[in-house]
Formats: structure tokens, C-alpha cells, sequence
């Protein structure tokens, strides 16, 4: 890389904010907070900066589009007091976490694979307790067994925030529209691929926010695009976090 960094001539926070478009206050704030290592100063107690200081303020700009400006600020303050172990900890975590989110993108792209096409309009259901439901609408019992599930997994389901039924006026007995049993359906497919319910209710009101499943095929796509963009982030990242590892004074 050329002489080491250290050997760069001194540079005043102004210098440092320039070039990224940051304040002066923000470069100060900074170092506040060990993102940047301490600074020097004149007799006259103003701030100097070198090429190292620099490169401090690179790494942790690439930073922060992978892992967030949290983890980034833990990375680097972990860095420049010397506990390299630990910000190879943080980034494992960044890591783990990227592989989560794919795994739960794939879930739920399979769980809707699964469904069966067209399915997600249920035909009216009147067998049951009392009367009928009424059109495009299903008891707890009817629905329970057309997904091979108990009814109490159903009211379970209910108190966890997945399917939301409306109760028949007449006899106060649950009642599933179409929106629920699509949301039910969903629910047991991602249970099968062995999701808890507080991972599959954000998702269902993902859906519901979509308006149904066929709207949420562009929100898949947006979805590994953001994915795929964090993991270049964190390439990035990680190539920047490397030179300024080799240019630091332990490694100098």
C-alpha cells in the first residue's frame, strides 16, 4: 500500500468532513465515541488528524451499510482499543443475522410454493355447530380439518396475532374469510418448516399489508435485492476494515 498511513501529515477535522460530506461536529462526535482513534493536538489545543484517522473514517462509512450504524460504531471502537476478537464477533452476528433473514425469505417463498393454486379463496363452509357462516366463510371445526390441524391450534393461532376471525352474530361462533384462511394456510406451511409463531406473525402482516399474496411476489424481489445488497455492503466493509487493520500500530 505505499508508506503507512501513520506518516501522513496532519490533518484538521475539516479536512476529515470534506471529503465525505460530514461536519465538523460529526468528525468530533466521532471520535466522542472511539469510532475514530484519539486525536493529537497543537499548544493550542486544537485538533490534529492523520492519514490513519482517515482511514478510521472510511472503514467505518463502509461499515455501516452492512452491519448498521450501531454495530459499525461497536466494530470500530472495538478495533481501535485493541480487541480485535471482538469485532470479529460483531461481524459474525451481522453475518449470522444476513443468513437468517435468507432463511426466513426462503421459508417463506417455499411456504407459498407450497399453497396450492387458487387456494386462497375458501369455499363456503356451512357444516358446523349452528347455522351456517355465510358466503366465503368457514367454522373453526370445517377449517381445522381442511389443514389436518386441531381447532385449538386455530385459537391459538388467534391469540398469537396470525388468523383474525370475525365472531358470528347469531351464534358467537368464529367465523374465517378468505383473507384468514389464506393467512392460516401460510401459518401451517411455515410451521412445517419449523418457524415459531412470533417469526410468522410479522410475516402474515406482511401479507396483509401487501393485500394478499399475489401482490407480494414484488416485495419478495425487494426483498432479496436488499439482502443482496447488504452482503456486497459488508464485502465492502470488510475490505476497508482489513486495510485499516494492516495500518494500525500493532500491526504496523
Amino acid at each position: 500500500m505505499g508508506k503507512n498511513l501513520q506518516s501522513g501529515g496532519r490533518l484538521r477535522p475539516v479536512d476529515l468532513a470534506r471529503e465525505h460530506g460530514l461536519s465538523t461536529q460529526a468528525i468530533r462526535n466521532y471520535e466522542e465515541a472511539g469510532i475514530l482513534p484519539a486525536a493529537g493536538r497543537t499548544p493550542h489545543g486544537y485538533r490534529t488528524y492523520t492519514a490513519l484517522h482517515a482511514a478510521a473514517l472510511r472503514t467505518f462509512l463502509a461499515l455501516v451499510p452492512g452491519h448498521g450504524h450501531r454495530t459499525a460504531t461497536s466494530i470500530m471502537r472495538a478495533v481501535n482499543q485493541g480487541s480485535t476478537e471482538e469485532a470479529f464477533r460483531l461481524i459474525d452476528e451481522s453475518h449470522a443475522g444476513l443468513l437468517d433473514d435468507r432463511r426466513t425469505l426462503q421459508a417463506v417463498e417455499s411456504a407459498l410454493r407450497d399453497l396450492e393454486p387458487g387456494a386462497e379463496t375458501a369455499p363456503a363452509a356451512t357444516s358446523g355447530p349452528g347455522p351456517g357462516p355465510g358466503p366465503g366463510g368457514m367454522f373453526v371445526g370445517p377449517l381445522a380439518r381442511r389443514l389436518g390441524i386441531r381447532p385449538a391450534t386455530l385459537r391459538k393461532w388467534e391469540h398469537a396475532g396470525l388468523v383474525r376471525p370475525r365472531r358470528d352474530p347469531r351464534t358467537g361462533y368464529r367465523v374465517y374469510d378468505e383473507a384468514d384462511v389464506r393467512d392460516a394456510r401460510l401459518a401451517r406451511q411455515l410451521r412445517r418448516g419449523g418457524y415459531p409463531l412470533e417469526q410468522i406473525a410479522p410475516l402474515i402482516a406482511h401479507v396483509r399489508a401487501a393485500g394478499g399474496l399475489e401482490p407480494l411476489a414484488a416485495a419478495l424481489s425487494d426483498w432479496h435485492g436488499r439482502l443482496s445488497a447488504r452482503g456486497r455492503a459488508m464485502l465492502a466493509g470488510a475490505a476497508e476494515l482489513e486495510a485499516y487493520l494492516r495500518e494500525l500500530p500493532e500491526n504496523g
